[in-house]
């Protein structure tokens, strides 16, 4: 996609960290922006941030009814849309033989399931519109590489990152007008660890040593990371270039090539070091 002005663009998790500063881009663009979330306070306030004809929508992604209904009001109120961010995402982490069933049922129904429907909800329309398009889902270097105490999170991020390329695949299979991104962040400044904040009661259980120590470390680190701005900066460069991988740093190509060395050679691989 070359021309963003007058399109229409669609966030989940907008209205915080990464999503956030998506809407900002887009609207920045001079496209109609849909902001979902399921913080509705932080939600009002980032739509009002925006302001024009932005809308926002309590969605929660887990729901594929929830999703379908945020297509349903994006179509009916723009006419289309162009661009899809399957963007919200949480954290769990610990000892993979102590993190429970809802656990993983949590961050598989958002990291993942937010993905899937996404796809389902959205995209027969968009290809049925025949018009150019683009997907972006928000993966994380931790659909690239495993780290410990992040079992919960990274089942998720490599089965999203396998959603994101069979989409691509079947896409490109089919001749639709529609590109595929998947973003990488390593630690980017954002409230991803204390994801529990969002996380329903019916799922709440009591966090173990391990995990809340994974926490405190994810808090402590993204807390200088990367800021989300330069992040959507790096989406908007890849949806015009129409660049699948968009990786926030550029040591990920050692990384990469690490893992797959390993691999080549039967070993475990590394976990990425972050730099």
């Amino acid at each position: 996609m070359r021309d963003l002005e007058g399109k229409t663009a669609v966030v989940t998790g907008a209205a915080s960290g990464i999503g956030r500063s998506l809407a900002r881009r887009w609207a920045a663009e001079g496209m109609h922006v849909v902001l979902a979330d399921v913080e509705d306070q932080a939600l009002l306030t980032a739509v009002g941030e925006l302001g024009g004809d932005a809308i926002g929508m309590r969605v929660d992604v887990t729901s594929f009814d929830d999703v379908e209904a945020l297509a349903s009001t994006a179509f009916s109120t723009f006419g289309a849309v162009d661009v899809l961010c399957n963007n919200a995402g949480v954290f769990q982490g610990g000892l993979l033989w102590e993190c429970s069933d809802a656990d993983f049922e949590w961050t598989l129904g958002v990291n993942l399931w937010g993905i899937l429907h996404g796809v389902r909800a959205f995209v027969p329309r968009m290809v049925a519109a025949g018009t150019e398009g683009h997907v972006v889902n928000t993966i994380s270097m931790a659909g690239l590489a495993t780290t410990p105490f992040s079992g919960p999170y990274d089942v998720s991020k490599f089965a999203a990152m396998a959603a994101t390329e069979c989409l691509a695949h079947d896409l490109a299979t089919v001749g639709a007008p529609i590109k595929v991104s998947a973003v990488c962040p390593g630690l980017v400044d954002t409230a991803i660890g204390s994801s529990r904040r969002n996380r329903p009661a019916m799922l709440a259980t009591e966090q173990s040593e391990g995990a809340a120590f994974v926490e405190r470390a994810l808090a402590d680190g993204t807390a200088g990371g990367m800021a989300p701005d330069e992040v959507a900066d790096l989406v908007v460069e890849a949806v015009l270039e129409e660049r699948f991988l968009v990786p926030t740093r550029p040591s990920y190509a050692q990384q990469l090539t690490n893992r797959c060395e390993d691999l080549v050679a039967r070993r475990a691989p590394r976990s990425p070091t972050f730099d």
